[in-house]
């Protein structure tokens, strides 16, 4: 693949000393602060990042980008945690959410990357499931956080695999703040958020997530009346909620953004 174009990079910004093989794809280092909640998202031009009935969404708006495959692997394999939704989780079966299950070829250097951190070998999957509704046969769950109410650990007991933990929090303050602090009290410092569009749109009305990692793929989708077609954030008014520039990347007509809430 052909290195990610840096077009402009913000003075500051965090530095890992990315391993070579890393920083020579991604045109450049790259780094993040601690504790840090950060989303990443691949967007139509027209603002389409889910699509009803598609498994894997992310690859059908992004054209199976490689490109955009590396730069969700890179940001997982700086994550202590992935954390995900139960819509999400539901939707994309089989998949363990790891950097080297999106970008295999750079599985070598991810894992590099994470014992240069001091970090566990794989981020920890955390899913929000507030009803439990989810198949606790799926494989991502040996190696899982799931946080529920007493009713969803209620009905999850005795199902999940050994590897598998549940945290409980009332439904009345199954909230982002309560999310994150629990997260924190375990941590869990450096989480990763890969949607969906409710969960963070709840942690940006909330202003928790520090950045945004936006893909914005030469694509349109188009949206029809109750088609359920997503957009980046749903459920919540922001009223014009301002974000930093903080860098931008390309490779060819694909756009890697990067803002702050700072």
């Amino acid at each position: 693949m052909k290195s990610i174009e840096c077009l402009f990079e913000r003075d500051g910004l965090p530095r890992f000393g990315l391993p070579a093989g890393l920083a020579a794809i991604y045109g450049g280092d790259f780094g993040l602060a601690r504790p840090e909640l950060y989303a990443n998202f691949v967007s139509s031009v027209d603002g389409v990042v889910a699509l009803p009935g598609a498994d894997e969404s992310g690859r059908v708006v992004s054209g199976n980008s490689e490109p955009d495959q590396f730069v969700m692997g890179l940001l997982r394999a700086c994550a202590d945690a992935v954390l995900i939704g139960a819509g999400t989780f539901r939707r994309t079966h089989g998949d363990l959410w790891l950097p080297e299950a999106v970008y295999p070829a750079a599985a070598d250097l991810f894992a590099n990357l994470r014992t240069q951190l001091g970090l566990r070998p794989h981020p920890l999957l955390v899913v929000v499931s507030p009803s439990a509704h989810i198949d606790p046969a799926q494989p991502a769950l040996r190696d899982c956080l799931v946080i529920t109410t007493p009713h969803g650990e209620a009905r999850l007991r005795g199902t999940l695999p050994g590897g598998a933990r549940v945290a409980v929090l009332d439904s009345q303050h199954l909230g982002g703040r309560s999310l994150l602090d629990l997260l924190h009290a375990q941590g869990l410092q450096v989480v990763l958020t890969e949607g969906g569009p409710s969960l963070v749109g709840q942690f940006l009305e909330e202003n928790l997530i520090d950045e945004l990692f936006l893909t914005t793929s030469p694509r349109l989708f188009g949206r029809q009346e109750g088609d359920e077609r997503k957009s980046l954030v749903e459920g919540v008014d922001l009223g014009g909620r301002l974000l930093t520039l903080s860098s931008v990347r390309r490779h060819e007509s694909h756009l890697f953004l990067r803002y702050s809430r700072k």
